[in-house]
C-alpha cells in the first residue's frame, strides 16, 4: 500500500510539473534557445564551407595593410601610408561626430518646434506646422541633396566669401572658422572644465534633494552656466590667457588659416538635424498633449504664467512619454548618417566602401559595418533607458 501511494505521489508531482506555467515557460524557452543556437551554428558552418570551396579568405589580417588613399576630413592623424584599420577608425570617428552634433541640434530644434506647434500665436503655430509637414514628408536623401546642391553649391567662390561674425567665412568650399591655438599651461582650462562639470552634477543633485524636501527651487541652470564658463575662463586668466586664434584669411583661390568645415559635413549635418527634428517635434507635441489639462489649470490657479507652467509643470511630466520614442529617432539619425556616401563625406560606410573596392574583402567589411552600428545603437539605447528611469515620475 505504501509503494502504491509513493507511485501515485510521484505521478502527481510529474503531472503538477507539466501543468506548472513557470516550468512550462522555462522548458519552451530553453527549447527555442537551443533551436536558435543550432540554426546559427549551421548557418555559420555552411557559410564558412561555401567560402572555403570558393577560395575566399575570411580573415581580418588585411586590416594591417597599407591603405593607399587619403581622407578629406580626419579627427586623428592619418595619411595614405596608414593602415586600413586606421582608415576605419577615421570613418568611425566621423560617424560619431555627425551623430553627436546632429542629435544635439535635432533635439533643440525639435523641442522648440514641438512647443511652437501648441503656441497660442497663430503665426508661430502655422510656421511650425509647415516645417513639420515639409521635412517629414521628404526622403532624407533628397534633403541632403537640397542642402548640398541647392544651397551650399551656389554660394560664392572662396575669393568672394561671405563674412560672418567672429571672423568666419562662408563659401561653396564650406565654412572657415577661427582655430584656437593652445599655449603652455592651457591644460589648466581643461582641468577647470572637468571640475565645473563635476560641480554642476553635485549642484543639480543637491538642488533636487532640496526641492523634494522643502519645495524651494534653486537656479541650477544659471549656476551651471556660470561654472562652465567662469572656471575655465578664470584658469586661462591665471595662466596669462595662453590661447590665441588662427583667423581664416581670404586668398586668391581659397581661404588660408583657421579651421575648415567642408560642405559635405555641413550638408549632412543640416539635413539630418532638421529632418529628424520634424519627427522629434511631433513626439514632443504628443507628450505635452498626454499631460492632463488639469495640471495646466492647477498651475494657472496657483498664479504661474504660461511659460513657467510649460517649463516647470508640463514638460517634466511629458518627458516620461517623450523619451522612449525619442530613442528611436536618435537611432534613426545615427543610421541615416550612412547616407553620407551620397555627398562624399568620409563616414564609416564611405571609408569602408573604399577599402572594400581596394581589397575585395566584402564579407569582412560588411561584418564590421554591422557590428559597429549595432554597438552604437545598443550603447545609445542603454543610455536613453538609464535617462528614462531618471525622468520617470516617482510616487511620494
Amino acid at each position: 500500500m505504501a509503494s502504491v501511494n509513493a507511485i501515485d505521489s510521484d505521478r502527481g508531482d510529474r503531472v503538477s510539473l507539466i501543468y506548472n506555467p513557470v516550468a512550462r515557460a522555462i522548458f519552451f524557452q530553453a527549447v527555442v534557445f537551443v533551436g536558435l543556437l543550432a540554426l546559427i551554428v549551421w548557418i555559420v558552418r555552411n557559410t564558412v564551407d561555401n567560402l572555403e570551396r570558393a577560395g575566399r579568405n575570411i580573415s581580418f589580417g588585411f586590416l594591417n595593410e597599407r591603405a593607399g588613399f587619403d581622407i578629406g576630413q580626419s579627427l586623428v592623424p592619418y595619411s595614405s601610408d596608414s593602415t586600413y584599420i586606421d582608415a576605419l577608425i577615421v570613418g568611425l570617428l566621423n560617424t560619431l561626430l555627425i551623430a553627436f552634433v546632429g542629435i544635439i541640434t535635432a533635439t533643440i530644434v525639435g523641442f522648440l518646434i514641438g512647443v511652437g506647434r501648441l503656441s497660442r500665436n497663430w503665426l508661430i503655430r502655422k510656421f511650425c506646422t509647415v516645417y513639420v509637414e515639409v521635412f517629414r514628408n521628404i526622403p532624407p536623401l533628397l534633403v541632403i541633396f537640397f542642402w548640398y546642391l541647392g544651397v551650399l553649391a551656389i554660394l560664392p567662390q572662396p575669393r568672394e566669401s561671405l563674412h560672418l561674425p567672429f571672423g568666419m567665412l562662408l563659401s561653396n568650399r564650406g565654412l572657415a572658422v577661427p582655430k584656437p591655438v593652445w599655449g603652455e599651461g592651457a591644460w589648466l582650462a581643461g582641468a577647470a572644465l572637468l571640475l565645473a562639470i563635476a560641480m554642476c552634477v553635485f549642484v543639480a543633485r543637491r538642488a533636487r534633494a532640496r526641492q523634494m524636501a522643502t519645495g524651494q527651487r534653486f537656479p541650477v541652470f544659471w549656476t551651471c552656466i556660470a561654472l562652465l564658463v567662469g572656471l575655465p575662463l578664470l584658469a586661462l586668466v591665471v595662466m596669462g590667457f595662453p590661447v590665441s586664434f588662427d583667423v581664416p584669411v581670404l586668398g586668391a583661390f581659397q581661404t588660408s588659416g583657421g579651421m575648415a568645415i567642408g560642405p559635405e559635413f555641413l550638408a549632412l549635418y543640416l539635413s539630418l538635424s532638421l529632418y529628424t527634428a520634424s519627427f522629434i517635434a511631433e513626439i514632443v507635441r504628443a507628450g505635452i498633449r498626454g499631460v492632463g489639462k488639469g495640471q495646466t489649470e492647477a498651475s494657472f490657479a496657483l498664479g504661474l504664467r504660461p511659460g513657467a507652467t510649460t517649463r516647470l509643470v508640463v514638460l517634466p511630466q511629458a518627458m516620461r512619454i517623450i523619451v522612449p520614442p525619442l530613442t528611436s529617432q536618435y537611432l534613426n539619425l545615427t543610421k541615416n548618417s550612412s547616407l553620407a556616401i551620397a555627398v562624399g563625406y568620409p563616414d564609416l560606410v564611405s571609408v569602408g566602401g573604399t577599402i572594400l573596392n581596394k581589397s575585395g574583402n566584402s564579407i569582412q567589411i560588411v561584418a564590421i559595418w554591422m557590428v559597429v552600428y549595432l554597438s552604437i545603437s545598443l550603447a545609445t539605447s542603454l543610455f536613453m533607458n538609464w535617462f528614462n528611469t531618471r525622468v520617470a515620475l516617482v510616487e511620494r
